[in-house]
């Protein structure tokens, strides 16, 4: 670029000199002047040898475009690393179990590109460690469906209890611990927590995984013995043990494949999909044809959508291919179609068995149970919302009330007669089983979730 600067100065000169150039059809080239007033009395024609490259120094204004921005994704991951290294045996032993599973880190890469770009995007936006986008990939292979044996949910694995304290709305239309942008912004929430906690990211880590109390107490328990109470010296479960080891090999990976004999799955530094407002309740295999794609792929960038139908009021967005999102709105502008959805919510009025229901409705009771997910010998209780065929009569779309907070609520027919027939019946809770054995089930939860956080 230096070497071009001369050049055009020396060509601006000599045409101002000569005044040998009109555009044809344009008007003249005006004298460079130092104000509009100025006149040019005299020329003078500068040598090449008076010309001397513009410097650093002689370059003004605070915004300069960025011309070194990666073109690969992974680069732009490597160049934002922040984080120690940890180096043990373990982290040794996981780098080569995945550097030799090379068909398993090529379907992984594959899945992760659709969302990669927006989770670095937002770990940049917060300052964070740009490697901390490889963490799906040791929670989930970066499947936003995965559900662990603990019912820890979704691409970042949220437990049910965490999600909903990081607001991820769980109800029977969606599960926002899959959602792509809620529970990344959850998960960089909670791990910017710990980190602030702990003071060390590989603490941090080990808290994500395990919970912070219990790492917490871990450290608690070093301290009284006299111990050190950095990572490696903690007491824990095999699996947070391993947990930053495996995070560490592929950190490792990735920061330099060759080293490994790994060829990554090439990913564009560029935005995979974009969110588009939904105004209407709509089908999913409605609004994957408004935009020109297959249902599979739309499922991949919405995958909180579990139900054959989303709901305008409790889900006001969606994600789309980056090039497909004009398309959906080009398409959904003139459609012309007057309903988009053919499933509604409907509200039991009272308890009832799932065969009542279907009556009641107009739909068998097997397509009944398969849309809502209902197995076995069970009632339905009263102000359970249930998706139901939208008829002609229906014109209004789920209210943001039903849309945001409905909740199937089921209980196992035995209970439900025992109740029945008993003299002054247990109350019993959400899940319709007795006081008695609602604590044992909270107990068992609370064993699970110190497995997975």
């Amino acid at each position: 670029m230096e070497k071009q600067l001369p050049m055009r100065f020396l060509s601006i000169a000599i045409t101002l000199a000569l005044g040998l150039v009109t555009l044809q059809g344009c008007a003249p080239l005006q004298p460079l002047t130092a104000s509009p007033t100025a006149v040019v009395t005299e020329t003078t024609v500068v040598k090449p040898a008076d010309l001397s490259p513009i410097g650093k120094t002689n370059v003004t204004g605070n915004k300069v475009a960025n011309l070194n921005l990666p073109n690969d994704l992974w680069e732009r991951i490597r160049k934002g690393y922040k984080m120690p290294n940890l180096e043990t045996d373990l982290v040794v032993d996981r780098t080569q179990w995945y550097a030799a599973k090379t068909d398993y880190l090529q379907r992984m890469g594959e899945r992760s590109s659709k969302y990669l770009f927006h989770i670095v995007e937002e770990l940049e936006q917060r300052n964070m460690p740009t490697e901390l986008a490889l963490l799906p990939f040791i929670e989930s292979a970066f499947n936003p469906q995965a559900v662990s044996s603990a019912r820890a949910t979704g691409m970042w694995q949220f437990m049910p209890a965490t999600g909903k304290s990081f607001d991820l709305k769980q109800n029977v239309f969606r599960d926002d611990r899959r959602d792509v942008q809620a529970s990344t912004r959850a998960a960089l929430d909670y791990l910017e927590r710990l980190y602030k906690q702990f003071g060390d990211w590989h603490l941090a880590l080990a808290a994500y995984n395990w919970g912070e109390g219990n790492v917490g107490k871990a450290i608690a328990r070093n301290q009284r013995a006299g111990l050190p109470t950095g990572y490696v010296d903690l007491n824990m479960p095999m699996e947070t043990r391993m947990y930053v080891p495996k995070f560490q090999a592929m950190k490792n990976i990735v920061g330099n494949p060759p080293a490994y004999n790994v060829v990554l799955t090439s990913i564009p530094n560029h935005p995979y999909f974009q969110s588009v407002p939904l105004q209407r309740d709509m089908d999913v295999t409605v609004a994957a044809k408004l935009a020109e794609i297959s249902v599979e792929d739309f499922k991949s960038l919405n995958p909180s959508a579990s139900r054959p139908v989303l709901l305008a009021a409790g889900t006001p967005s969606i994600l789309l291919p980056w090039d497909k999102a004009e398309v959906f709105q080009r398409n959904y502008e003139s459609s012309g179609l007057g309903r988009m959805a053919s499933w509604t919510a409907w509200i039991a009025p009272s308890n009832m068995k799932p065969a009542e229901a279907a009556k009641r409705v107009g739909m068998s009771e097997s397509d009944l149970r398969a849309v809502n997910s209902i197995q076995g010998k069970m009632i339905i209780k009263a102000g359970s919302a249930l998706l139901v065929p939208r008829t002609m009569r229906v014109v209004d779309d789920v209210t943001a009330r039903v849309a945001d907070n409905g909740k199937l609520d089921l209980s196992p027919e035995a209970i439900a007669k025992r109740k029945k027939g008993a003299k002054g019946s247990k109350k019993v809770n959400g899940d319709g089983v007795t006081k008695t054995a609602s604590k044992k089930s909270g107990k068992d939860k609370q064993d699970v979730n110190v497995a997975k956080r």
